[in-house]
């Protein structure tokens, strides 16, 4: 899922900073005299508040973005979500308790910063014309969920005090209040659809009273002792620090489980306690309960506390407890490790009430040597037999896809080989063995088949495999990437050959992706295109005559860009490694008339184990591109030149891991993407910054470390001191105590002291990415600063790790444009 592009109210335009006002080269400054800055001698100047970067980059923030879109299972009705503009920091100030790794809202009893979409229209495909759903005024909507016969539309009301559960018949078009504000949705889903006519609910107890009270006086020390057990953990953030934040916790999280129909009558099934999930059979008539109990961790966040598995019949009465699993403080920081014991426990979709889950052959850790790491398991309701094994694998499980009772598709994937295999197992049909069907490496995107579409199940709001007519195929989809780049595909596999044959493929000038499958064969699809040129949009497509109907007519939100140049540029590592890039050059630019740009590289590196995969382009070129929230495209309108994404593989081929020449390889990675821009004449190397977030941010600061290949540098919310992560990071499995050297070489805080180049450190003050805390740039801006480095501070108030207010992605870039601006395009000949 991609995060949702939140909003909020703009400012007014008399903070907007021209290029008259900005300070002009004063030498050593770090900021504009309106910001938080600093002098030369570090005294600080006076602070103004939040800042707005320059139009156009205002008006595009304050643009409405296009709709987000539903589109049924049975292809009957589009919905469209209106998306909120990006919110005001008085959002982000509504109250929090932050607990088990995650905050929620102690006013509504549901998720923390969750906006929400702010009006529904519907209409049938075949018709131009949507009706608005009449909505109280100001309602945040959130978890949409069709019914399982797919007429009708569940979904939330977020208030003040609380969250409503509210649904509406697509045929009628009135929506209605099926709950008062009492949902439990702090944490997993607040609701699901048991039928088409009733719904299954967490709610909070009527009588759970006031929230408990910390006590002022500390009842005694926090104690935590380990004997002799290994317990390694990664650094996760907003855990339990003392029996107060479990008292909250047990508060927050109990809910009863109830049944509700859609006249709002209810019926308690389980009485309070903690709940994670509960999820019915396709029939309904039984549950799947999760819950959470004591003992609770300090240092890891519920979904390793112990966990209690049940089967509850429709009466809520329980009919089988499959596991009862201790707190997972245990598990290898590996990345295939796992909790022992059932996991992955879903509802088999081609059945009634079959339930299925994976247990680990190896006890959850990779380092086992073992001929099979996981087995799936199947148990028929009414759950009085033993299990039966469907498969076992010799990687790790990953997903299944059920079709019918003599198909199921089933993934495994082993990270330290990039080992994916796909099988084809015979459910109901234990004495025929598995077949292989594909086995690959999931670095390698050229031979990615994709994924098999679905369709919905009869019972329930459960998926199966599509087959074609003759119940011999199945068909898949997928992005495509190849040597000539990015072209998504739909593709017809057949089941006895184990051949594929391609049905459809998107063409230039556009990039073009099947949504849904209109008829058995395929013939008429709804596709979801765009191009450089063209704004996404949504179509009917008829395969045999190539013929279009567009189904949705949005514009484009940022026209200011219409005249922007994208492509895909390939070029290659000193060591014959094939790397690309995006590039951008503004509206209007012309090489002979305009020269070399002041360009910023925005980078994130990825690790790999074969030299040839890493060189895959990957990047679709016909993609409509226009920025939004923090994105360095919006400096497109201020003269710059961008590339963004530049390949930076680090790979370790062999027993080699990557990150053992990690400085190394990303120099030779950025070298070469200067020489391909320099030497095409976009790009001024004596007027180059380098930027990124979060592990782009860790990138920059390295960079800047160790060469003098750069003016400046914008580091936003990364982590710089790699022993605070001491169990792992990215893609490095290692601990520190395995790798020091590693770890203390890629830490561009050791080498602090040879950054010459001026950097601008972001970071949100309430980030909650593991690894990345806020803990990361003060000590880093400390150690510049103490240094006598050209360095600036930003810390945003309320945000997490993507910054999502107006007021702070509005400073964001205005920061960025007074950075780039000083440090880069007026920055002057290099001092010698």
């Amino acid at each position: 899922m991609v995060d949702p592009k939140s909003s909020g109210k703009g400012r007014s335009s008399e903070n907007e900073v021209n290029s008259e006002t900005r300070e002009k080269n004063i030498p050593g400054a770090t900021s504009n005299p309106r910001g938080a800055v600093q002098s030369p001698s570090g005294s600080p100047t006076p602070l103004a508040g939040w800042q707005s970067p320059p139009e156009p980059i205002n008006q595009i923030l304050d643009t409405p973005p296009a709709p987000a879109v539903m589109i049924s299972p049975h292809h009957q009705w589009l919905v469209e979500l209106d998306q909120p503009l990006l919110p005001a920091i008085a959002e982000l100030a509504e109250p929090e308790v932050a607990v088990a790794g995650f905050r929620l809202n102690p006013k509504t009893n549901g998720p923390s910063r969750r906006f929400g979409y702010r009006g529904i229209r519907v209409r049938s495909l075949e018709s131009a014309t949507a009706q608005v759903l009449p909505l109280p005024d100001a309602a945040r909507i959130s978890f949409l969920r069709w019914s399982p016969d797919g007429q009708k539309l569940g979904f939330t009301l977020t208030w003040a005090s609380g969250i409503e559960l509210w649904m509406v018949d697509l045929a009628e078009g009135v929506p209605r209040r099926i709950t008062d504000a009492t949902l439990n949705a702090a944490y997993g889903t607040p609701y699901r659809w048991l039928s088409n006519q009733t719904f299954l609910c967490k709610f909070v107890a009527p009588e759970r009273g006031d929230p408990p009270i910390p006590s002022p006086i500390p009842a005694g020390p926090i104690i935590q002792e380990n004997l002799g057990r290994k317990t390694p953990s990664r650094t996760y953030t907003n855990l339990l620090q003392n029996p107060d934040d479990e008292a909250l916790f047990e508060y927050y999280i109990s809910s009863t489980l109830e049944r509700v129909t859609l006249d709002g009558r209810r019926s308690r099934l389980v009485d309070t306690c903690l709940i994670d999930e509960a999820r019915p059979s396709p029939d309904g008539r039984y549950i799947t309960l999760t819950t959470l109990h004591r003992p609770f961790s300090y240092q890891l966040p519920a979904s390793y506390f112990p966990t209690c598995i049940q089967i509850l019949d429709e009466q809520g009465t329980v009919v089988r407890e499959l596991a009862d699993l201790p707190l997972a403080d245990n598990l290898s920081t590996k990345f295939d490790a796992v909790r022992n014991g059932p996991r992955r426990v879903y509802w088999r979709s081609d059945r009634s009430a079959t339930l299925t889950w994976v247990e680990a052959l190896d006890q959850g850790d990779p380092t086992q040597e073992v001929p099979h790491r996981d087995v799936l398991f199947e148990l028929d309701a009414p759950f009085t037999d033993q299990p039966r094994e469907l498969w076992r694998s010799q990687n790790r499980f990953r997903r299944v896809r059920w079709g019918r009772n003599d198909v199921a598709l089933v993934w495994e994937q082993w990270y330290d080989t990039r080992q994916q295999r796909i099988w084809r197992i015979y459910p109901d049909q234990p004495e025929t063995p598995p077949q292989l069907l594909v086995e690959r490496s999931f670095e390698d995107q050229y031979s990615d088949p994709g994924m098999p579409r679905q369709v919905p199940a009869p019972q329930g709001a459960h998926y199966l495999l599509r087959f074609t007519p003759d119940g011999n195929g199945l068909y898949f989809s997928g992005r495509g990437a190849s040597p000539e780049g990015v072209y998504p595909f739909l593709d017809r596999f057949d089941l006895e050959t184990t051949t594929t044959e391609r049905l459809w493929q998107a063409q230039s000038p556009y990039f073009e992706s099947v949504v849904a499958l209109l008829d058995g064969e395929a013939h008429r699809l709804i596709t979801h295109r765009q191009s450089q040129t063209e704004p996404p949009n949504y179509f009917f497509y008829a395969r045999a005559d190539g013929e279009r109907v567009p189904i949705t007519h949005y514009p484009d939100p940022a026209p200011q860009f219409a005249g922007i140049h994208k492509e895909i540029v390939q070029y290659r590592r000193s060591d014959g490694v094939q790397l690309s890039a995006r590039l951008y050059l503004p509206a209007n630019y012309d090489a002979k008339r305009d020269g070399p740009l002041p360009t910023i590289f925005w980078v994130y590196p990825a690790e790999f184990k074969d030299k040839e995969l890493a060189g895959q382009v990957t990047i679709a070129g016909n993609t409509f591109s226009r920025p939004w929230g923090t994105s360095a495209l919006f400096l497109l309108t201020q003269g710059y030149a961008i590339l963004d994404d530049p390949s930076l593989p680090i790979i370790g081929e062999g027993d080699a891991e990557p990150n053992d020449t990690y400085v190394e390889q990303l120099l030779a990675g950025i070298e070469a993407a200067i020489a391909y821009v320099a030497d095409r004449g976009v790009a001024d190397r004596d007027r180059l910054c380098l930027g990124g977030h979060s592990y782009g941010a860790f990138t920059t600061a390295n960079v800047l470390a160790h060469s003098n290949l750069f003016r400046a540098g914008i580091a936003r919310s990364g982590a710089y001191n790699r022993s605070l992560t001491p169990f792992g990071f990215q893609g490095e499995q290692r601990t520190f105590w395995e790798a020091a050297d590693t770890y203390i070489q890629m830490s561009p805080f050791t080498h602090a002291a040879k950054i010459t180049a001026p950097l601008l450190l972001i970071h949100g003050a309430d980030d909650s990415n593991a690894g990345t805390y806020p803990l990361q740039t003060e000590r880093f801006y400390e150690a510049l600063k103490g240094l006598g480095a050209t360095v600036r501070q930003v810390m945003l108030p309320l945000e997490d790790h993507g910054y999502r207010s107006r007021e702070a992605v509005g400073h964001v870039l205005w920061e960025m444009v007074q950075w780039c601006d000083r440090y880069v395009k007026n920055a002057g000949d290099r001092p010698l």
